[in-house]
């Protein structure tokens, strides 16, 4: 396990504490859990973007245009099938 040194105001390090207090919990487990929700959101990101990256646009909005078209009943094409911008 490693050890980090992280340089704040006093003010924010006192009302940090009083935050993990509130939360009954202790300041490194109120970082480690941000730690873990930031790679979190960074991982799904990354994962996101190499799937759109790979994915295939025109498959998409097929797909997206058979959902509106159960959406609204068949009533009217969407604009992405009347070949308009998004």
């Amino acid at each position: 396990m490693s050890t980090l040194t992280i340089r704040m105001p006093d003010d924010t390090a006192e009302r940090l504490k009083a935050l993990a207090k509130s939360r009954g919990t202790s300041m490194n487990k109120l970082f480690e859990e941000w730690a873990t929700q930031a790679l979190t959101a960074w991982d799904v990101e990354r994962r996101f973007r190499l799937l759109a990256a790979e994915g295939d646009v025109e498959a998409a909005r097929r797909i997206l245009d058979r959902l509106d078209a159960k959406t609204r009943g068949g009533r009217k094409a969407s604009p992405r099938s009347a070949g308009q911008a998004i």
